[in-house]
């Protein structure tokens, strides 16, 4: 993975590189600026520009610097540079043709004045600024209480010490004008350094502090914008948005900068536009303009009436405007039917079904396979019941021990009527039939067996023999004598 600050790997990250996973947030450089010129050859004549942007401090701050040294540094390699009555050291964020552009933009006019760079940076160097960017975070604390203890109206968002310990900058923002001359004396008493104070805005200070917007991209004052211009309403009222203040404010609490973006362009659109069509009048009364919609022209008029809008062509606007200037009111708006209709879908030769699978359509199956696996462990855990009631000696089951009901299909008069059924003997001539439970065949079980006849079933059933005495079994029950 390439640094997104320095354009190396993971391997090749640069020293003193706080981020971790090869640069990937782009903690080593932000505000980054992508060298398209640096590929670019020049001519046998021409020699590379001997100035570079050097960032410190995590990118938070950058200066330009002139390369004495006629060595050639590669972006994100750290350099040692001349700084206030010492030397500091910063990283190269941008080296070439590129940097002139950069001097144009910031203003910055090359002139001898330009600090220079000294040397690359040593192991000693390195060691000392590791030490004071340690004292930081302490430094801040301490500043923050020593200003509250004056009782002076300021914030401080930063302090920056210098790598040789010899300077720090201190970064606050306030609403008024603060007197810090007293604070001043007290911190160069405190931490013994050089002190500067800097103010600077509220954009500024959400800048150094980075983050993510709502966008779900890394802040654009934390990434490549360095002027920050005033933002007002009013281009949310040109791009017909809803002045919703938690929806339009930035992470910094003001007005979020790309609601300048695209400003320019609906201002060229909206030139076609009447101005001065806020109201019109009709026979059916005054109807108000709600909104422009400049990508299809039209102009959406509600009466006071009613909630309903009514889409009108400019041409329409302009001709009723010119009617009312001459006292005329028309009967009707001629509103414009606006008809929805879907792009035309082209065949790129996949299927996208990115959206169409619903959830809850993922919530019934998963609660259906929920239901089946309760299903089968109740029935894995039946089984080796049922086998145990079944063992001799055991519990029958339960469906044979179940009471039976008074009110339910085996009531005392149905189970009479069922005995009565097979008690009652067959009539005489009809044949015998397969299925159910027939007594006759029971008193010939106890007799002797008949012969069969040819007839099969369809012969009439002949009358029973009496029992020869040599052959008479006795009886079953005992007669008491």
């Amino acid at each position: 993975m390439a640094c997104a600050g320095c354009g190396t790997g993971v391997d090749g990250k640069p020293a003193g590189c706080k981020s971790n996973g090869g640069c990937s947030s782009g903690g080593c450089n932000r505000l980054n600026v992508f060298d398209w010129l640096a590929n670019i050859p020049l001519g046998d004549s021409l020699a590379p520009f001997d100035i570079i942007e050097v960032s410190f401090n995590n990118g938070s701050r950058k200066d330009f610097f002139r390369n004495v040294t006629k060595q050639y540094f590669d972006k994100g390699e750290m350099v040692t540079v001349e700084g206030i009555s010492g030397f500091d050291i910063g990283t190269v964020s941008l080296t070439g043709e590129l940097v002139k552009l950069q001097m144009k933009k910031r203003r910055a006019e090359d002139t001898p004045e330009v600090k220079k760079v000294l040397r690359r940076p040593t192991a000693d160097d390195l060691h000392r600024m590791n030490e004071n960017k340690g004292r930081e975070k302490d430094a801040l604390i301490k500043a923050r209480a020593m200003a509250r203890s004056i009782g002076l109206e300021m914030k401080l968002a930063e302090v920056e010490i210098q790598a040789d310990g010899r300077k720090a900058t201190f970064f606050y923002t306030a609403d008024d004008r603060v007197d810090f001359r007293e604070l001043i004396k007290l911190y160069a008493s405190e931490f013994r350094v050089k002190v500067e104070m800097r103010q600077i805005g509220a954009r500024q200070e959400a800048g150094k502090v980075g983050g993510i917007g709502s966008c779900g991209r890394e802040l654009c004052c934390s990434t490549w914008l360095t002027d920050f211009k005033s933002v007002n309403t009013t281009a949310a009222r040109y791009q017909n948005l809803s002045i919703n203040q938690a929806k339009l404010s930035g992470q910094c609490g003001r007005l979020k900068c790309c609601l300048n973006y695209e400003l320019d362009t609906y201002l060229d659109a909206l030139k076609d536009f009447p101005e001065d069509a806020d109201t019109i009048e009709t026979t059916g009364g005054t109807a108000t303009l709600q909104k422009r919609d400049i990508f299809k022209n039209l102009m959406w008029y509600s009466y006071d009436t009613s909630n309903k809008q009514y889409p009108l062509t400019i041409s329409r606007v302009k001709e009723i405007r010119q009617l009312n200037k001459q006292g005329i009111k028309p009967e009707e708006l001629k509103a414009v039917e606006v008809v929805v209709s879907k792009p035309k879908e082209t065949d790129l030769g996949f299927a996208d079904v990115v959206g169409q699978i619903s959830l809850r359509s993922l919530e019934k199956t998963s609660h259906k396979r929920k239901q089946k696996d309760k299903e089968k462990e109740k029935q894995k855990q039946q089984k080796p019941q049922q086998q145990q009631q079944g063992q001799p000696g055991g519990q029958k089951p339960q469906q044979q021990q179940q009471p039976r009901k008074a009110d339910g299909n085996n009531r005392p008069e149905q189970r009479n009527r069922h005995e009565q059924k097979h008690r009652e003997p067959r009539p005489q001539g009809q044949g015998q039939q397969g299925g159910g439970h027939k007594p006759e065949q029971k008193q010939q079980q106890h007799g002797p067996r008949q012969p069969q006849q040819d007839g099969g079933n369809n012969n009439p059933p002949r009358e029973p023999r009496e029992p020869r005495d040599h052959k008479h079994r006795p009886p079953r029950h005992k007669t008491k004598k």
